[in-house]
């Protein structure tokens, strides 16, 4: 069903609580927190100036990083208001809380027009909780709610569905800002009735992960195109060796049901033909989150489906790139979600980064529609600097999945309907 949208409130005087996604990467430099990307922000500004053009009074609700709700200095939200200044061009006010005292003294001398950015929510357990106690607090300000925060929509939290119900509960709006309504129609409406042929490129690192939405997009796709790590759980499942690649050796059978659902329907359903092989060997180190890292060397090519025993497969081949551009450079609509190998390291980024090329090529050349389901793909999208070559590239990783995967997404459910 069709959401309320901004472009359909009056908001002239009103205390519009805002639900934005401003969990931008942080690094320290001298002593302070510093942005280094600020796409985020940006995508919200066309949503804060239609509202601040239409005289609400806009209070700005966001969370960064996962601090378990504790106060966290390097996770705090003070620099995103310096950043969305700077970007909109006149002051924003930040309040180093989100509920309380302080806050509903900051918006009571709010004008028309005038931004509030609020501490981030997720220094309170309560937010991650749905806690109604604490959406009420955070309700307090609230007059009207918009949601543009879709990479957070399919979580359940008070800022994105506690506050929102207890608007609408005493009669208040609930709107889709243009960032969520743009998310909806690209991720649903576009790929229902998709031009077609319709290819679907899926990759990243697990079966488990996507089971669902190739599930459903085998309904709809005419071409499955696969990479990435999960494609060894598919070779496993045909019998193939896999050396020292990452697989799922449990989820086998679900990737022979999804292999016999395509053929059954007719689709296209293509795997790795080549790829890009190389050995583990363990180190000393350890990365961020303790796990100890691994070295990979001999990268070498492989032209045979089976793995050699002592090594890992990390990205597509030359003829499997081949194979894959032509099913791409052919396609009306195209829907691709996750990477073909390990494209952090450039030695196994050749399969990636030529998949975008050909996704931007169909959709410059061909005039295909294509939708980038967020996450790795967005980024390696952008360090081929062909992320403006594409129809639409989501902001949502997680919330995309599950939108694409047919779930309903609590944020956008508690939005009011049209």
């Amino acid at each position: 069903m069709a959401k309320l949208t901004v472009k359909d409130l009056n908001v002239r005087g009103k205390r519009v609580f805002v639900r934005v996604d401003y969990n931008v990467p942080m690094e320290e430099k001298c002593g302070q927190m510093v942005i280094t990307d600020a796409t985020r922000i940006v995508e919200t500004l066309p949503t804060l100036r239609l509202l601040i053009e239409q005289g609400g009074k806009l209070i700005l609700a966001a969370h960064l990083g996962r601090p378990k709700g504790k106060r966290e200095p390097s996770m705090s939200l003070r620099p995103v208001a310096a950043k969305l200044a700077d970007l909109l061009g006149f002051p924003v006010a930040f309040v180093d809380d989100c509920i309380g005292q302080k806050v509903e003294q900051a918006v009571s001398v709010m004008k028309p027009g005038d931004v509030l950015l609020l501490e981030n929510v997720r220094f309170y357990k309560e937010e991650e909780a749905n806690d109604p106690v604490f959406a009420e607090k955070l309700a307090r300000v609230a007059d009207v709610y918009v949601n543009d925060a879709f990479g957070a929509a399919h979580r359940a939290h008070a800022s994105t569905e506690g506050v929102a119900r207890l608007v609408a509960k005493r009669g208040g709006q609930c709107a889709a800002g243009l960032l969520m309504e743009r998310e909806l129609k690209f991720l649903g409406d576009e790929l229902e009735n998709p031009a077609r042929p319709f290819v679907v490129i899926l990759g990243g690192a697990k079966v488990s992960d996507k089971i669902q939405v190739i599930d459903r997009l085998l309904e709809k796709a005419d071409a499955l195109l696969i990479g990435g790590a999960m494609a060894y759980t598919f070779r496993l499942a045909e019998g193939f060796t896999v050396g020292k690649s990452l697989v799922e050796p449990d989820k086998a059978d679900i990737a022979r049901a999804a292999l016999a659902k395509a053929k059954a329907r007719n689709v296209k359903f293509l795997l790795p033909s080549d790829d890009v092989v190389a050995t583990p060997v363990k180190t000393d180190k350890l990365d961020k989150k303790g796990k100890q890292i691994v070295e990979w060397q001999n990268p070498r090519a492989n032209t045979g489906s089976d793995c050699p025993e002592d090594a890992a497969g990390l990205d597509i081949g030359p003829a499997t790139v081949k194979a894959y551009s032509e099913v791409i450079l052919k396609a009306k609509t195209i829907l691709w979600n996750g990477p073909m190998g390990l494209f952090e390291d450039k030695r196994f980024a050749a399969g990636t980064n030529a998949i975008a090329r050909a996704v931007a090529d169909s959709t410059q050349k061909q005039g295909a529609k294509s939708i980038i389901g967020g996450g790795d793909s967005v980024k390696a999208l952008n360090k081929t600097g062909l992320g403006d070559k594409v129809t639409f590239m989501s902001t949502g990783g997680g919330a995309s999945l599950e939108f694409l995967e047919g779930k309903e997404l609590p944020g956008v459910a508690a939005l009011s309907d049209k």
